[in-house]
């Protein structure tokens, strides 16, 4: 066996080494493992709970666990995948979605919890045909690359352009007596959204845009 032997057979013995590692460690954590509330819906003997609320205008009835997130239940058993699962832990908004006019991190969130409520999906607020302002406003800006983040963001925004309107400070408010709008305002309010493609600017540009125009 020759020096470039050996070294090729000790390349070849770390590959298959790590591939080993990899595949035991996919069998220890299974995907259904890492969907938490889905691989709970799942688990024969469980007891469901019904749950009932309005989506996107449409009355839902489902019967779920109760550890069942309202991103999984959106997901999963209501086929509403614009709601996207970033980081499964309140920490990218990815999952954002409104409820009673509310932003939340529907990750965060039990299904169960909003028994009667208003939800609100990216789905609900415009279609390809007939675009809301805000989905027109990011298309013109260029607010979104490869687009994983952006129904949060869109939802988010629309929802934060309403707690200014209504008053509602925010860490960087000046006058608590007189919420305005602002650059500022919009990159403190958002910055619960993580684009990991970094379209900022280009979102702040939409979101002013549409302020400009309910403004006007």
């Amino acid at each position: 066996m020759t020096p470039g032997d050996d070294l090729a057979l000790t390349r070849r013995v770390a590959v298959a080494g790590g591939a080993a590692t990899v595949a035991a460690a996919s069998f220890a954590h299974s995907p259904a493992d890492a969907q938490g509330g889905v691989a709970a819906a799942a688990a024969p003997g469980v007891p469901t709970v019904p749950v009932r609320f309005s989506v996107n205008g449409k009355d839902a009835s489902l019967d779920l666990d109760p550890r069942v997130t309202l991103l999984d239940a959106l997901r999963e058993h209501l086929h509403l995948t614009g709601s996207k699962k970033g980081c499964d832990h309140g920490q990218c908004g990815a999952c954002t979605v409104m409820v009673n006019g509310q932003r939340i991190n529907s990750c965060l969130s039990l299904a169960v919890m909003h028994e009667g409520d208003e939800v609100t999906t990216i789905e609900g607020l415009g279609s390809p045909g007939n675009l809301h302002p805000m989905q027109a406003a990011f298309v013109k800006h260029d607010g979104y690359q490869c687009g994983y983040c952006t129904p949060g963001q869109i939802c988010s925004s629309v929802a934060m352009l309403e707690e200014i309107k209504a008053g509602i400070p925010s860490h960087v408010t000046d006058d608590l007596a007189a919420v305005a709008f602002s650059d500022a305002e919009v990159r403190e309010r958002m910055s619960g959204n993580i684009c990991r493609c970094a379209a900022y600017p280009n979102i702040v540009a939409a979101i002013r845009d549409v302020h400009g125009g309910s403004r006007g």
